[in-house]
């Protein structure tokens, strides 16, 4: 018999009146029963939050540093009972989830080292004229307050570290929604910052249901938002809380750019296998998989297949076989909706090379090409494993065709002509430029966020802890300097 998984109530175990099930995308059967907070319940959590921010703001760096050294460590120790969870809840295959706990595992190793020597201040003499004789400026970070952290269910575990260990880096209290899909890997946060001595109310972690949320994102107690997942309901958060500070990372439609010079064989080979398995390796589930193929024209007619093959070659099924490259997507609502944009494409015209079916939740890793400007798919984010390859006569209408796009998240570019690596950095309008790769790599502690419909703010580990602090400046006067 499934028990039913508690939800942490400023930093206490607790249950609510009703439960709701998380299921297998791959098969439908039961992962577990979750508790939902009761309105009492998350009132007692917003409060708790908002009444302890400045004990945490003032907690030493040294306590949130274990704290965060801890739950890096037990994150570690469990790393293959929580990948296999990731897997059952999130239909991702485990050898991807045993990556995303170990990039949490990172993130939280992070957050310890930012905690331990953020905030240290600046000091700045003014007597450089002759106004500011005898004084000296000192600056200093402090939080904006209690965060609202939103999670999303493609990276269950990790995104959610992204919210929390920031936070606790700063010592900001938080409030985490993760995602009612894929709650359990969330929750397994919760379980570990329990192990600790962070003060009561500094953290809740809440499996509210997604028509709550636009009363936690409303409450004025919860200044800052952190939010991961679709335009839409990032931009009508935005629309809806003017005045609050918001991080929103939106996703993308990632570009992967091969430039003319990547001729042999072996520079082919490698850029066709990492366009493969990166247009798979979460389902085509991850705002920087690689949706779409711009290659040059010197190198298209021999990219191109070497690109249908390797996309072959990926192994779909069972998420918990450890061959396995590409598992189901999180529903069949949303295999269905990639199976219309496909056939929306090849109904517009465009050529179907490989994949385009569908089979319940999973959908087959499938390449495009002649697809037109105007369908869905060349304008909006798949979120699936589909990917679109194009011809491009040179550099320039490549860059074009990258930025030829609402959103600017990542983009990969495959050369090894330095002058055309910054050129690629100065003219792609995105948040990140990843050369000699596809769009998809992302070290946990580098800035990660994008431009246009990508999102507002910067994610990754410093980065989320300069966004919710904000400077201060103490000026002292009278001074003999």
């Amino acid at each position: 018999m499934t028990s039913t998984h508690a939800f942490w109530l400023a930093g206490r175990r607790a249950t609510g009146e009703t439960t709701f099930d998380v299921t297998s995308p791959w098969d439908g059967r039961l992962v577990g029963k979750v508790s939902v907070p009761t309105e009492a319940q998350v009132e007692e959590a917003v409060a708790a939050a908002h009444a302890v921010r400045d004990e945490f703001a003032a907690t030493p760096a040294h306590v949130r540093a274990a704290a965060l050294d801890h739950v890096s460590r037990r994150l570690a120790e469990r790393t293959e009972e929580i990948a296999q969870l990731i897997s059952a809840e999130n239909g991702k295959p485990v050898r991807w989830a045993r990556g995303e706990v170990g990039r949490a595992v990172s993130v939280f190793r992070f957050a310890a080292e930012e905690a331990r020597r953020f905030n240290g201040g600046e000091a700045q003499r003014l007597d450089t004229d002759l106004g500011g004789q005898g004084r000296l400026a000192l600056t200093r970070r402090f939080p904006k307050g209690v965060v609202l952290g939103i999670a999303p269910f493609n990276f269950p575990l990790n995104l959610c570290a992204h919210k929390v260990a920031p936070a606790i880096a700063v010592g900001a209290p938080i409030i985490l929604k993760p995602a009612p899909a894929t709650p359990l890997s969330g929750l397994i946060i919760g379980d570990l910052l329990a192990e600790t001595d962070l003060p009561a109310g500094s953290w809740s972690i809440l499996p509210v249901t997604n028509d709550r949320m636009p009363a936690l994102v409303q409450d004025e107690r919860l200044p800052v938002i952190s939010f991961t997942g679709s335009d839409k309901v990032g931009y009508s958060i935005m629309d809806s809380v003017p005045r609050k500070h918001l991080t929103l990372e939106l996703g993308g439609n990632g570009a992967a750019v091969v430039l003319g010079d990547c001729t042999s064989d072996e520079d082919l080979d490698w850029a066709a296998n990492r366009i493969a398995t990166f247009s798979n390796y979460q389902g085509g589930q991850s705002c920087i998989s690689v949706q779409r193929v711009i290659a040059d024209a010197t190198v298209y007619d021999r990219l191109l297949p070497r690109i249908v093959a390797a996309v072959e070659a990926q192994v779909t099924g069972d998420p918990s076989g450890d061959a396995t490259d590409v598992g189901p997507l999180v529903s069949e609502d949303a295999a269905k909706r990639v199976e219309s944009w496909v056939d929306e494409a090849v109904g517009a015209g465009a050529t179907l090379l490989t994949g385009g079916k569908r089979d319940g939740t999973s959908y087959a890793p499938t390449v495009l090409t002649d697809v037109p400007a105007d369908v869905t798919i060349s304008r909006e984010e798949v979120f699936g494993p589909v990917l679109t390859v194009q011809k491009a006569d040179g550099e320039a209408e490549a860059f074009a065709a990258v930025n030829d796009s609402k959103y600017g998240l990542q983009v990969g570019v495959f050369t090894h002509d330095l002058q055309a690596a910054f050129r690629a950095h100065r003219a792609l309008e995105v948040g990140g430029v990843v050369i000699g790769d596809v769009p998809s790599y992302r070290a946990d502690q580098m800035p990660y966020g994008g431009v246009k419909q990508s999102g507002v703010g910067r994610e990754g580990v410093k980065f989320a802890m300069d966004d919710y602090t904000y400077e201060r400046v103490m000026v002292l006067t009278g001074l003999a300097l």
